[in-house]
């Protein structure tokens, strides 16, 4: 488990979150992260990790200059089947150690659905909030969303399942350990030719150990949000938005 990620985001993966992966969904989340950095086209950004490019792309046609960095060779390869071009491009690494060349490139940094918190040692994630401000100009801001600890905590669902569109069940069963802070997902997949058991993990964060992370990078949290809603963060809310500025 402690390096699931390293083969976890592949066809399979897209299959589990089908559900949620659609173009209007793509382009209602791209809208609001417009209206939230307020930067002028052709502004430098980079999308981190980028997965398949749901944002990047429509970023990129919105006449942004986009980076996308990702691991996953798979979520890659979908991406650039996409499209690529002068006003957007993909590179495969870790976001706990990306290209020295990008220090103080980047306009925004935006790390997206849940990207957080998947590695076994929580200083991993320190060292990626410190990236994300290397690599910003001073000005420069993050763009954070995912799940908030305190409100999934409080509405915790510990087993759901749906249908994919080719009819394969697809079933989650969670646990949630709050010393470690890890959320644990068992997924169970069941088709016409194939069942398959895996597992991954995310460490959870509260809005304020996040404030506290960004503030030891020289990050400051400005505004925060009920994930993709114009509302403010409370605690009952299950995802979170934060910008953050780098100072200087």
């Amino acid at each position: 488990m402690s390096e699931w990620w390293r083969s976890y985001f592949d066809a399979q993966y897209l299959l589990e979150y089908e559900p949620i992966f659609s173009f209007e969904r793509d382009r209602n989340d791209v809208a609001r992260i417009l209206d939230v950095l307020g930067m002028p086209s052709e502004s430098k950004i980079l999308d981190v990790p980028c997965g398949q490019g749901r944002h990047a792309h429509p970023l990129a046609e919105a006449g942004f200059n986009v980076t996308g960095l990702d691991y996953s060779t798979h979520l890659l390869k979908r991406a650039k089947a996409r499209g690529t071009g002068k006003r957007l491009k993909y590179v495969r690494g870790d976001m706990r150690s990306m290209p020295s060349r990008w220090t103080g490139q980047f306009d925004a940094v935006l790390n997206l659905f849940t990207s957080f918190g998947f590695f076994a040692h929580p200083r991993d994630d320190a060292k990626v909030i410190r990236e994300f401000a290397r690599v910003l100009k001073p000005g420069g801001v993050l763009l954070w969303h995912g799940g908030s600890r305190d409100g999934v905590v409080s509405r915790f669902i510990s087993r759901d399942w749906w249908t994919s569109n080719d009819g394969t069940m697809i079933g989650h069963e969670r646990s949630f350990d709050p010393l470690s802070g890890f959320l644990t997902v068992r997924t169970s997949v069941k088709g016409k030719s194939r069942a398959i058991e895996r597992s991954h993990q995310i460490r959870l964060y509260t809005a304020t150990r996040l404030a506290e992370l960004c503030a030891d990078a020289g990050l400051v949290v400005e505004q925060a949000w009920e994930g993709w809603k114009d509302r403010p963060l409370s605690r009952k809310s299950s995802e979170m938005l934060l910008l953050a500025r780098k100072e200087g």
